[in-house]
């Protein structure tokens, strides 16, 4: 039961963590969601949005942070 614990905890501080980070980028006009090669659709009553390159740049930089935080860990 003791794992399950801390799998819950790591993700409750991982929730909280993306939360800070949506508010951050709100307030700073980062234009994720909006940049070129996003792609939305709108039609009457209707949206679809494919972030595709903000999915690339997010997977990218969390990527080198990963790669940075086991490269100092050994």
């Amino acid at each position: 039961m003791s794992d399950l614990g801390r799998i819950l905890i790591g993700l409750g501080i991982l929730l909280v963590v993306v939360g800070i980070f949506f508010v951050i980028s709100s307030r700073l006009n980062l234009p994720l969601g909006r940049l070129p090669g996003d792609f939305s659709w709108r039609g009457k009553g209707w949206a679809v949005s494919f972030p595709l390159a903000s999915s690339v740049l997010i997977s990218v930089v969390l990527s080198l942070l990963f790669w940075l935080f086991g490269h100092f860990r050994r």
